[in-house]
């Protein structure tokens, strides 16, 4: 069996996560990987996938440490919905934080999604929503300000733009979403604390209202270890 001894590393520290209670500082890598008689690249990467799965934080000039088991927000794909309304749900506390509410002028990528001359001025919407303190996912809205102005979120605007435009009233009807699994980039990993390179659920989505206007062209990166999401198919033929 090839993969054996990989496998058998990823035992070990299962085991020794296990064992840990939550808060605790492992070893460094250094002295971890002697303990374990592997190399330092061999040992980071059976790390990564526990750091995924959310139990384990690795922190930038601190170390890595045990989180424990994290409750996991689950949905289905079929229905859009905030991740506050998941939260809510499942009883969990979720909170936004460092929100940055900038203009920005429409680049090829924006104007050609939201149906717009290049160089048009929209509002970009960028924040980090936590649960347990732990950022969970990195949110990245864009829209033209036709549709948003800025000023409108001051003091009224939780994390959900989704549920922002729906107390409005706006006239929402269905969101298109490209998922995809990628590595995280060196801004993105430094939102969400992670290491560049991690594996995150990418949602790349267009939110269209009833006559089939953009009115949202978002980015959308959780850690995948908080949230599971599953499709619900017809069988075809049936």
């Amino acid at each position: 069996m090839p993969h054996f001894p990989f496998q058998r590393l990823q035992a070990d520290l299962s085991e020794l996560i296990t064992k840990s209670p939550p808060g605790t500082r492992l070893q460094s890598e250094p002295e971890l990987a002697k303990q374990l008689g592997v190399s330092r690249a061999t040992l980071r990467e059976a790390m990564r996938t526990f750091e995924t799965q959310g139990l384990i934080r690795r922190r930038q000039g601190s170390g890595t440490f045990v989180v424990g088991l994290v409750p996991v927000m689950e949905s289905g794909l079929e229905v859009l919905e905030s991740i506050e309304t998941l939260a809510k749900r499942m009883g969990l506390a979720v909170t936004m934080s460092e929100a940055v509410i900038q203009r920005c002028p429409a680049d090829e990528e924006y104007a050609a999604a939201l149906d717009l001359p290049v160089g048009s001025p929209l509002v970009r919407v960028s924040r980090i929503m936590r649960t347990e303190a732990r950022p969970v996912a990195y949110l990245v809205d864009t829209l033209s300000e036709e549709t948003l102005r800025a000023e409108e979120l001051n003091g009224k605007f939780n994390g959900s733009l989704l549920d922002f435009l729906l107390q409005r009233g706006d006239p929402l009807s269905v969101s298109r979403a490209d998922v995809s699994a990628i590595d995280a980039t060196a801004d993105v990993a430094k939102m969400l604390e992670i290491q560049r390179g991690d594996v995150l659920l990418q949602f790349n989505a267009r939110l269209y209202n009833t006559t089939g206007k953009v009115l949202d062209y978002s980015y959308s990166y959780f850690l995948p270890g908080y949230f599971k999401f599953h499709i619900v198919r017809r069988v075809g033929g049936a």
